[in-house]
């Protein structure tokens, strides 16, 4: 039986570090295991840090530092995929990648499976409809962020469609090192 290692990325932040209760909870979800990320994380410096914990069903087998670049995203292509499946957030993004690869000249992609707008290549993903934000009920990854804005009633969870997606009027991508990213100006290609 092949052991599957995970990770989960964690923003760090003049030595603070972010959201830890949210990524134990999902650790805890994927592993079955109760792990106090305190214990491992020690930002080394007070820059913006993007934190790496990899981990199996055993437990945690490396945290790693890098310093963070936000990437600037306001072209996305639309890739249609019912296969794909990403429910934890495996080490092995090889399905991500190649659909990632398929972006041609945008600099993100938007999944939608089974007719449903899913996430992008990095982020969950929400949008302003109807003057609410809203976030697909299906999801390929159950983001910290998506999760805590969503028990902060600041998300409603409501299937978007592509038609949902073209109507919108703003879009934001949501992951535990850009929070909650409002973009005004993007395209879409479908």
């Amino acid at each position: 039986m092949e052991n599957n290692k995970y990770f989960e990325t964690i923003k760090c932040d003049d030595f603070e570090v972010f959201n830890l209760d949210y990524h134990c909870k999902r650790i805890a979800n994927t592993i079955g295991l109760n792990i106090n990320l305190n214990e491992y994380i020690y930002p080394p410096s007070s820059k913006l840090l993007k934190c790496k914990v990899t981990y199996d069903d055993s437990g945690i087998l490396d945290v790693q530092y890098d310093e963070y670049k936000k990437r600037d995203i306001k072209s996305f292509k639309i890739i249609y995929n019912d296969e794909i499946s990403y429910n934890k957030k495996f080490l092995d993004r090889e399905s991500l990648n190649t659909l990632f690869e398929q972006r041609q000249n945008n600099d993100e992609i938007i999944i939608i499976k089974n007719n449903i707008v899913t996430d992008t290549s990095i982020a969950n993903i929400a949008i302003l409809y109807e003057g609410t934000w809203i976030t697909s009920k299906s999801y390929l990854l159950s983001g910290t962020t998506r999760a805590r804005l969503i028990n902060k009633n600041e998300l409603i969870q409501k299937d978007i469609n592509l038609e949902m997606l073209q109507k919108a009027k703003k879009i934001a991508l949501m992951n535990a090192m850009i929070g909650f990213d409002i973009k005004d100006d993007y395209s879409l290609s479908l």
